[in-house]
């Protein structure tokens, strides 16, 4: 596996299909300054109807310029159909979403270190921001 780090990946939904391109710029960052490699990067959009269709890169935003033309052609194979669909569910009908698969550069030599020692990843996950808030209020409210 060489040096490879955690793979990750992301949904995230655009109601009404807004998208403000205001994020793309951080993501380019930090894939220019070698913290993530972009595996796969994809769009969907779920009609009013539930139907659900694949949009290519494009411009996304309406501002007349390609706001992601640097990741056209990214795909790495991970992502599927059914990966689209599944995504999909979590959409409310008349939304986009992006679903982007990437690896955690920052971590690939920690990760290959563990690995050479014979160590193995048994669970990850994540905690939500809004729960990380909610316990730090709790925290705070018992002090």
């Amino acid at each position: 596996m060489g040096e490879v780090g955690p793979i990750d990946y992301l949904v995230v939904e655009f109601p009404g299909n807004r998208m403000t391109g205001e994020g793309f710029p951080l993501l380019v960052d930090l894939v220019d300054r070698g913290l993530i490699r972009i595996l796969d990067l994809m769009f969907v959009r779920k009609d009013d109807d539930g139907s659900v269709t694949g949009m290519e890169i494009a411009d996304l935003t309406g501002d007349g310029e390609l706001d992601l033309a640097v990741f056209e052609g990214v795909s790495s194979g991970l992502l599927g159909q059914d990966d689209i669909e599944e995504a999909a569910t979590a959409l409310e009908p008349g939304s986009s979403a992006g679903i982007l698969v990437y690896e955690n550069l920052w971590a690939a030599p920690f990760a290959a270190a563990l690995r050479r020692g014979g160590a193995r990843m048994v669970a990850s996950g994540r905690i939500p921001v809004p729960a990380l808030v909610a316990a730090l209020e709790a925290t705070e409210a018992t002090d």
